[in-house]
């Protein structure tokens, strides 16, 4: 297969970051699903294939009209990932992960749907923000990447019931970054829940704004 040195590049940053999550717990089994922006199209993880044991010749690679142009078959999870290219202008790239702290959040009742996790943390409002709940869909289900659709101009991260989250970002880097602190954001949640919690205020909020660019 011909390929370009910075789809090559690319290929190879997604099989380590795979084996980075695999490495930290957070991508058990198969689960779990990464796709980065091409100038040509977006790489999409295969389906039935672990995150640490990703070769980077076998990636999918698709156009923007869904055809599969190299690689193995991606993933069912597709439309998650799309949902965010073509509604979140700047996205270069999405992770969905099986995080278990995540995960167990989302299976709880009586969570927020504007954000599950409050303001707790700075980092959590810098580098993820609000994190809307969706309702709960079949893996795969088309329905599923419209909801996402219908948020992903406004919040670059999402909270699927009863699955786990999704997060979007300009690079791999970035979006890597916001799973990691997302994941641990839902870890202080769960060892907090059901006790009394300071959350940061406007006023705390507000310069994040000013001076992170944090958006919430």
């Amino acid at each position: 297969m011909t390929m370009s040195p910075a789809e090559a590049s690319l290929r190879e940053e997604m099989a380590r970051i795979g084996a980075e999550f695999r490495a930290l717990g957070l991508a058990p089994g198969t689960s779990g699903n990464l796709s980065a922006r091409l100038d040509d199209g977006w790489l999409m993880t295969p389906t039935n294939v672990a995150l640490g044991d990703l070769v980077p010749e076998r990636i999918s690679k698709l156009d923007w009209d869904g055809n599969h142009l190299a690689g193995d078959k991606p993933t069912k999870e597709a439309v998650l990932h799309r949902a965010f290219y073509e509604n979140r202008p700047g996205t270069g790239a999405v992770v969905h992960l099986h995080a278990p702290h995540a995960v167990a959040l989302s299976c709880l009742d009586g969570l927020d749907a504007e954000s599950c996790i409050p303001p707790i943390t700075p980092y959590f409002v810098m580098r993820v923000g609000r994190l809307p709940l969706q309702p709960y869909f079949r893996p795969g289900d088309p329905a599923m990447g419209e909801a996402v659709a219908r948020m992903a101009d406004t919040r670059s991260s999402v909270l699927l019931a009863n699955h786990g989250p999704v997060v979007s970002g300009p690079t791999l880097a970035t979006a890597k970054a916001a799973m990691e602190e997302l994941e641990e954001t839902a870890r202080l949640a769960l060892l907090l829940h059901g006790r009394p919690v300071r959350v940061l205020g406007e006023d705390e909020i507000q310069p994040l704004r000013e001076t992170f660019g944090a958006i919430w």
